[in-house]
């Protein structure tokens, strides 16, 4: 499930769907996408400019392999993006505002014009980026609220998305961001994630013998734990995958589908006629940070619906993903406020009904 915001970009603004990525930079919107009238028209809007080939950002004096930039043909800037999951985005770097209300906008912000993706929608970079959407349009933090899923529904959930103070952020429970200085740069670290202190997983009260140090970076930057609304589910380093597996093997083995993989990514799955009872047998799941803050995962929520009857545990091996990380994704997010305090440097977690007006 991926989370989708509409703003209004540029002047007079036209209403742009972007995917929420707390796990990237660059923004990037569709631009002239034939035959899709949604597509972002620069014709139409009058602060919309692309960036030349001799912009500081196009020719870096060092090089900057978190947003690779080349000269196209027509001198102007020309970006390429590559996630994950394997998907990517290519076109013009430009600036744009975002344009809220007549007396309400953005200062110009530098943006992806994509030419050539595959998505449908485009991309809202909110990582700690000095191009991301937060950094450019200074802002102290952000939140959202993950409504939860509903498989037959006709519709799709709407959740919550505040840019700014959230009102209901006195309830929440706060960790401070793990921050990597640039003396400390290792290989397989992001240092532009949201880096959170993981210290251990329960599952129905138990609490698994996996050691804080498989959620922490090592001296090569594996292991780090951060969370992602751009991802799905979520993915554990090796260390950790095997106890949950062997955990989920001990209470509800004969139940499992054998040699079943659902998409090569979820490998814990059971026929859905079953899914209640494998809620109870499995119990609540808890991720546990530093300070005691927690991320509940209520048993009824433990598997995903993935179709043809079947469900699975929405956890897979990082490794699938080629990245060495553990990912928190927005499966694991549902019914929470999730806030991104930028400024203090730390993520706040709080219950919540996502499917109501919060």
């Amino acid at each position: 499930m991926a989370l989708i915001v509409s703003l209004p970009i540029g002047t007079p603004p036209q209403t742009q769907n972007m995917v929420l990525d707390t796990g990237s930079q660059l923004s990037w919107i569709q631009c002239n996408k034939k035959p899709d009238p949604t597509s972002f028209d620069p014709a139409l809007s009058s602060t919309f400019s692309i960036l030349p080939c001799n912009h500081p950002i196009c020719k870096p004096a060092i090089p900057d392999y978190t947003l690779p930039t080349s000269c196209d043909q027509n001198r102007h800037c020309h970006y390429s993006y590559f996630y994950a999951d394997g998907t990517y985005a290519e076109g013009n770097l430009v600036k744009e505002k975002l344009t809220f209300s007549p007396s309400q906008s953005t200062p110009p912000l530098i943006l992806g014009c994509a030419a050539k993706s595959a998505e449908a929608e485009g991309i809202l970079g909110m990582n700690l980026g000095r191009f991301s959407f937060p950094s450019q349009a200074r802002l102290n933090k952000f939140s959202y609220c993950v409504p939860t899923r509903q498989k037959l529904a006709k519709t799709s959930p709407t959740g919550s998305f505040y840019l700014g103070q959230n009102p209901n952020s006195k309830t929440f429970a706060y960790v401070n961001i793990l921050t990597f200085p640039k003396s400390q740069r290792m290989p397989n670290l992001d240092p532009l994630a949201y880096t959170l202190p993981m210290v251990g997983i329960r599952f129905g009260g138990r609490k698994l013998n996996i050691s804080a140090d498989v959620f922490r970076p090592n001296f090569g930057g594996s292991g780090q734990t951060l969370i992602d609304s751009g991802t799905e589910y979520t993915y554990l380093v090796d260390e950790a995958y095997t106890k949950i597996r062997e955990e989920v093997v001990r209470l509800a083995g004969p139940k499992m589908r054998k040699n079943y993989v659902y998409e090569n990514t979820l490998e814990m799955c059971f026929n859905g006629g079953d899914a209640i009872l494998i809620g109870r047998l499995l119990g609540d799941m808890v991720f546990e940070f530093e300070k005691g803050v927690e991320i509940v995962i209520e048993k009824s929520r433990v598997l995903d619906d993935v179709g043809n009857g079947v469900h699975c545990l929405g956890i897979g091996r990082s490794e699938l993903l080629g990245v060495p990380s553990n990912i928190i994704g927005n499966f694991h997010q549902q019914n929470l406020w999730v806030e991104f305090d930028v400024s203090n440097r730390r993520v706040g977690f709080g219950k919540a009904d996502c499917s109501r007006s919060v």
